[in-house]
């Protein structure tokens, strides 16, 4: 006997989250929700005790829950996608297992969408509670996704976002290995919209999100959804170019006036090191391009289930 959808679903991926998703759990089984809430969890491949916890959580739960461990870690998106696969609720809404999203807040997202008619709310943080470099990683993304992305010049995008069934549905078909969340839905609808939300401290532990992690969302942002990069490149080379005839131009009528040139070996390893670090850069970012379209050719998986584990409520 299958059990009606419930209103909305929290998916959480989880990365050692040990020491916090008990809490964040707890405060989201005490929620009363009309039409009902259910949790999913997506473990993506934890070193610690996350998964002994979450088997606990799934058996002591009073909601519907289920637990999804992946065979190794993924990443952040690619964990979010698992868990809108698995979700049943008319609405998602998706936050961090740190409790620095509060659920009371994640309710607000899901009215907010219901009320005003919109596929994704988006919580922006009017204080974020982060390190420092995270911040301004998090604002330089933002600042390149409203060129690189089809949305509103100055959008706050955030991982703490509400969307709904119709929304993941078309997302979550999406199997590239190495995906943008923001970007697909940007793709789907444009019939979003965002409020501003608490940003609480972290309790305990300490974020697993690297500056390793937060390039290489940045690369997936950019290159993933836009030529830009490409188009910047063939202008940088071209521009590169242009002050190239300029120089040989100038030295020309130099030699011709007989006033030189009589530079030395700085001034022309100078212009080497300018030209081909140039050059690298342009290699580089077309070697970005070839090489995820190889990753995504030879279908590498976007995760790889290990176990699901589900309480019905």
């Amino acid at each position: 006997m299958t059990t009606a959808a419930p209103a909305l679903s929290f998916v959480i991926p989880l990365y050692n989250s040990a020491e916090t998703i008990g809490a964040v759990v707890r405060a989201i089984d005490s929620l009363a929700i009309p039409g009902g809430h259910e949790v999913i969890l997506v473990n993506d491949g934890s070193s610690d005790r996350t998964a002994d916890v979450c088997r606990g959580l799934v058996n002591s739960a009073n909601v519907s829950m289920t637990y999804v461990e992946h065979a190794r870690n993924y990443g952040e998106h690619n964990a979010v996608l698992t868990g809108w696969r698995h979700a049943r609720g008319a609405h998602i809404v998706n936050l961090d297992d740190d409790g620095q999203n509060p659920p009371g807040e994640a309710v607000r997202l899901w009215e907010h969408a219901r009320t005003a008619g919109l596929d994704v709310v988006y919580g922006h943080f009017v204080v974020k509670q982060h390190a420092w470099w995270r911040n301004a990683g998090s604002w330089f993304t933002n600042r390149m996704t409203d060129w690189a992305l089809d949305k509103p010049a100055g959008f706050y995008l955030s991982s703490f976002r509400c969307v709904t069934a119709f929304v993941a549905r078309e997302v979550t078909g999406h199997m590239s290995p190495l995906p943008y969340i923001d970007g697909l839905i940007l793709q789907v609808t444009q019939r979003i919209g965002s409020i501003e939300v608490r940003h609480v401290q972290r309790e305990v532990g300490k974020s697993g999100y690297t500056l390793r992690r937060l390039l290489r969302l940045w690369l997936s942002a950019w290159v993933n959804f836009s030529v830009l990069p490409l188009r910047i490149a063939t202008g940088l080379g071209l521009l590169m170019a242009f002050a190239g005839l300029i120089g040989f131009g100038w030295v020309l009528w130099l030699r011709l006036t007989d006033r030189g040139p009589t530079f030395g070996w700085g001034s022309l390893m100078v212009a080497l090191l300018v030209f081909s670090g140039t050059q690298l850069v342009m290699l580089g970012l077309i070697g970005e391009y070839i090489g995820r379209m190889f990753i995504a050719i030879n279908q590498r998986p976007q995760s790889v289930i290990r176990e699901v584990l589900r309480k019905p409520e």
